[in-house]
């Protein structure tokens, strides 16, 4: 599968003199097109500093980064710049939306200038997004009137806004609930499933297992891996396609019995990481 991004060898240092130190010790990583890539360790092992440089918004000290083939390295600051808003997104654990703007225009302002659209394309791109994200009731709201889960879903929207190739999320379910990470990780899988590759930070092994495959980092060097099947189709929406209550009471029943089977799934996926991670002492 063809790689989005490249990293090879990659060092990164922290500080001068007496306190310098290696945040990233010749790490190799790549994210293919169209794959969802979660990366976990413990805090100060290198994660977030790894999602800085293979974006470009911070230079490395050692190795290589390539996006799509291209150097990062061989760009200058307006190039990165010119990457990052149209063809990467990026979300993190505050959406760090404009108080003085309602959710709608948040979402538009940095397209306008990142994308060339005038306002009117730029307004029907959001309203689209917000509707696939169900927010766009909310979109003349004030963000001091919307919920933490609301406002990341307006964030996820303002990365899509460009139909980015690779989405950065760096802890994006970190200050929300349960329910309401739930509900962005389900966008991050729709979003996923239509064919942008996704690279997410976390430190919550229920999140990682939403990943195909999962990186694990300490001290600043990779310390393994593990690759998941595609989970499996869902047949809930079959049972509204029969006319008749025999059969629709077979298929509810057979609906019931997937979804036994994916939550199941999806426990064994969160032992297996909770397994590596013992192993791994992180």
């Amino acid at each position: 599968m063809k790689e989005i991004i490249c990293g090879r060898k990659l060092v990164k240092f922290f500080g001068e003199g007496s306190e310098k130190r290696k945040v990233l010790d010749e790490v190799d990583i790549s994210v293919a097109k169209g794959e969802f890539l979660s990366v976990m360790g413990p805090s100060g092992s290198g994660k977030s500093t790894l999602l800085y440089t293979l974006s470009g918004m911070d230079a490395i000290d050692g190795g290589t980064v390539s996006f799509c083939g291209r150097d990062l390295a061989a760009c200058r600051e307006e190039e990165l710049a010119d990457l990052r808003r149209t063809r990467m997104g990026f979300v993190f654990q505050q959406p760090a939306l404009l108080k003085n703007l309602n959710l709608l225009d948040n979402i538009i302002f940095p397209s306008l200038r990142s994308h060339g659209r005038n306002g009117a394309e730029a307004e029907e791109k959001a309203k689209a997004l917000m509707g696939r994200t169900g927010i766009l009731p909310l979109a003349r709201r004030s963000i001091t009137q919307t919920s933490g889960g609301q406002l990341q879903r307006a964030g996820i929207c303002r990365a899509l806004m460009g139909d980015p190739e690779i989405i950065f999320a760096d802890e994006p379910t970190g200050a929300l609930n349960s329910s309401a990470a739930e509900e962005i990780m389900d966008i991050f899988s729709e979003i996923n499933a239509q064919g942008t590759a996704v690279m997410l930070i976390t430190h919550d092994p229920k999140i990682a297992a939403r990943a195909g495959r999962i990186l694990f980092l300490a001290d600043g060097r990779t310390a393994g891996e593990l690759r998941f099947p595609e989970a499996s189709a869902k047949v809930s929406d079959t049972a509204k396609a029969t006319n008749t209550t025999k059969a629709s009471a077979k298929v509810s029943v057979a609906a019931k019995a997937s979804s036994d089977a994916d939550k199941l799934r999806f426990q064994d996926r969160i032992d297996c990481i909770l397994e590596k991670m013992r192993v791994l002492g992180i």
